[in-house]
Order: structure tokens, then sequence, then C-alpha cells
């Protein structure tokens, strides 16, 4: 009677692993757990660099409508945080990529923080700007802001908050939210346009308020556009789907709706 094979595999039927295999096993553990504690700090100091860059949003728009000189001229003075914070966090993440060759995932998460930071550093730039511009206008005896130019004031720092959110719990669908939600900002553009026309007169420092309104205005619907931008890197650090052009104008669109 021949024998019946056992259903269990034999102990000694697996291969052995040889040692080198076993130490190439233990140093990609080692390399994965590296690369993934480097990630989190790098995302760390993002989240740190947003959440600077939307308070120096908040801080200029403060002093723009208040027409506050002295805040508006500390937010200048401190831009050079947001300046050596975005360059430290490129040094990271560039240290990650060279030492570690990261790949999959892990590579997709560096490649869209180094974009998302530097879209941070501009968002601090143009709340720079504003503060500028601030300023500029406090001399000029504004009486009122246009109404465009107060809802922007009031939705581009809801929108930076929203996205904060999103990219801290890697949230897709309140990114494609505020894909969407930028098309009201570009339409408040244009009616701020029209609106300043209309309050400029035919004295000097009213057509230099107008001028420099709108510039205010222009700062902020170009946050808004980069708000769009990061939320696209973040769909992409998310889910390695990319939100571009036609996908992108289809998103917006739905905003008309």
């Amino acid at each position: 009677m021949p024998d019946t094979p056992s259903p269990f595999p034999s102990a000694f039927s697996a291969p052995v692993p040889t040692t080198d295999q076993l130490a190439a096993a233990r140093l990609r553990t080692t390399q994965e757990i590296v690369i993934d504690v480097q990630i989190k700090l790098v995302r760390g100091m993002i989240i740190e660099e947003a959440t600077t860059a939307i308070g120096m949003l908040e801080s200029s728009v403060d002093a723009l409508f208040r027409l506050d000189v002295e805040k508006a001229r500390e937010i200048i003075a401190s831009d050079d945080k947001v300046d050596k914070l975005e360059v430290h966090i490129e040094e990271e993440a560039l240290r990650v990529l060279a030492l570690h060759n990261p790949f999959a995932r892990d590579f997709r998460k560096i490649t869209s923080m180094l974009r998302i930071n530097a879209d941070l550093e501009r968002v601090a730039d143009h709340a720079t700007s504003i503060s500028k511009q601030a300023v500029k206008l406090q001399p000029l005896g504004i009486t009122r802001f246009p109404t465009a130019l107060t809802e922007l004031g009031q939705r581009v720092p809801m929108l930076c908050h929203t996205l904060l959110t999103s990219f801290v719990s890697e949230n897709i669908e309140q990114c494609r939210s505020v894909i969407i939600r930028d098309q009201a900002i570009d339409s408040l553009d244009k009616r701020l346009f029209e609106e300043c026309i209309e309050l400029m007169g035919s004295d000097h420092n009213s057509k230099a308020a107008g001028m420099l309104m709108y510039r205010c205005g222009r700062e902020l619907e170009r946050i808004g556009d980069l708000m769009g931008s990061i939320a696209e890197d973040v769909i992409y650090l998310v889910g390695g789907h990319i939100v571009r052009h036609q996908e992108k104008k289809r998103l917006k669109q739905q905003g008309l709706m």
C-alpha cells in the first residue's frame, strides 16, 4: 500500500534563506523604517510651513482692512521665516531621495511634498505683498473697500484652512471641493476689477487706491490658484491620480452647477 502524502508540508521542504538573504531582508526593513520616519518629519515641516503661511495671510488681510501699517510691516519682516523653512524642507526631501532611493508610494509622497513646499512659500510671498499694499493705501484716505475684495478676504483664508485640513487628513474629496470652490474666487476677481474702476475718481489718490486695491485682489486670487494646485498634489500624493487639464476643468465646472 503506497504511503499517503501528508496534508501538512514538511518543514524541510521549504527553502532555507541564506545568511545573505536574511541580511538583505533586514536591511530593506530598516531602510523602510528610516524612509517612513524621514517622510513624517518632512510632512510635519510642511504642516508648520502651511500654518505659518496661512497665519501670515490672515494677518495681512486684517492689516489691509484696518489699514494697520505697524502690523503690515511686522508681516513683511516675518517673510524670511517661511523662506528659510522652505529651503530646509527642500534640502531634507532631496536628502531622502538621494540617500534612500524611495520608490512607489514613498517616491510619490516626497515629490508631491516638494511641489507643495514651493507653492506654500509663494502663498507667504503673496501675503507679504498684500501687507505692502496696505502700507501704501493707508495715507490715501480710503473710506470703503470694494465688496468683492471683502469677499475675497473672507473666502481665500477659509479655502486655505480647508486645504490644510485635507492635507493633514489626506482627504481627497475635500481637495476636490477646493478645486471646485476656486471657480468662485476667479469670479470675484473679475467683479473686483469693475468695482475698482467705479471707485476711481479724477484725482490721483482715488486712482492710486483703486489700482492698489485691485492688486490686493489679484494677490488673493493667485493664492486661490495655489490652493487648487496644492489640492491637485495632495490628490496625487494620496491616491496616485493626476488631476490636470480636462479633469480640473470638469471639476471647476461643477462649481457653476
